[in-house]
């Protein structure tokens, strides 16, 4: 599996790297600093080095928040947003980028502006409920994400509730909307691939789908836990960009990070009194009462998922369209 880590080898005798040694892939991240350790950049480490990639995390502001809520949001200036990610990527070849909740729109701005002078690099954008937020905080916010950041995203990433409630405000149908329909909604506004996720389904499972406008390119069904987590969809969507990174076609990545998630999510515990939170390391926790060899420590999944399989495409460049 693609969570699982590589294995450690001896040191060459001379001073040439084999390719089999070869560093992982770096992966730019924009998010905000979460001291629960439940998401935010927390979260992103963990998964994207859990998956094999190495993290170049840029902070954009911090949450005041636990297990249970969000508090505050304090966002950094978006000068100190640019030193950082400027500083890494004249410095660093990133072979993809992820965009979480970045705290403001002059941050959005700063994000696409910075995007825009590497359009081959992928971007995968997640969108959170932020109904924690001041409403006009959030208005803005969202509006500006629109316009700026969704034009230049290569996969948008969110709830099923969440890309409805923003992506189409206007609905008036009586059943609620398919993932192509969040899609083709998508799209009108850029964004080629769309991941919808937490879709409802009969008998207590949800439906998580890869979807065009055009048409959908596969979906995984999972069980649902009987738990509330926080930190999913960052986990989520740090597999997925840190997938892409590797090497892996986008139908790939979505079905091996779906797969994390859920065993992350199995292995999920409460390090509080709110919600529970994944555990992006669980095939580096030992069975209780054993120590399973290395190609036994990531267990099966309790629930296999319904899966309709996803062909192989190629993840598409940027370019600016702002």
């Amino acid at each position: 599996m693609a969570s699982n880590p590589p294995s450690s080898t001896s040191s060459p005798s001379n001073n040439e790297t084999p390719a089999a040694e070869a560093p992982p892939v770096c992966v730019l991240v924009f998010n905000s600093s979460d001291p629960s350790g439940a998401g935010g950049l927390s979260a992103d480490i963990a998964t994207i080095a859990s998956v094999g990639g190495h993290p170049l995390p840029v902070v954009t502001g911090a949450y005041a928040r636990d297990t249970a809520r969000v508090y505050e949001h304090f966002a950094l200036d978006d000068e100190a947003l640019t030193e950082q990610a400027r500083a890494v990527l004249e410095d660093i070849p990133v072979a993809a980028i992820k965009v979480g909740f970045v705290g403001s729109p002059g941050n959005l701005a700063a994000i696409a502006e910075i995007s825009s002078d590497y359009p081959d690099i992928p971007i995968v954008s997640y969108m959170p409920d932020l109904s924690w937020w001041d409403d006009d905080k959030q208005d803005e916010y969202l509006d500006a994400f629109k316009e700026l950041v969704l034009p230049q995203t290569s996969v948008l990433v969110g709830n099923h509730n969440t890309l409805w409630r923003w992506l189409l405000p206007d609905w008036e149908h009586s059943r609620s909307p398919t993932a192509r329909d969040i899609a083709i909604a998508a799209e009108a506004l850029e964004v080629p691939y769309v991941l919808v996720t937490g879709i409802p389904l009969p008998d207590q499972f949800v439906d998580n789908v890869l979807t065009t406008a055009q048409t959908v390119l596969g979906n995984s069904k999972y069980e649902m836990f009987d738990a509330t987590f926080t930190g999913a969809g960052d986990t989520l969507t740090a597999a997925l960009t840190a997938l892409i990174a590797t090497g892996n076609d986008l139908g790939t990545a979505t079905l091996e990070a779906l797969e994390y998630l859920d065993h992350s999510l199995d292995a999920g515990f409460r390090a509080g009194m709110g919600h529970y939170v994944p555990d992006r390391l669980f095939w580096a926790q030992p069975e209780e009462g054993e120590e399973p060899p290395a190609e036994e420590a990531v267990a099966e999944p309790d629930n296999e998922p319904d899966t309709k399989p996803i062909e192989g495409f190629v993840m598409p460049s940027h370019d600016t369209k702002h």
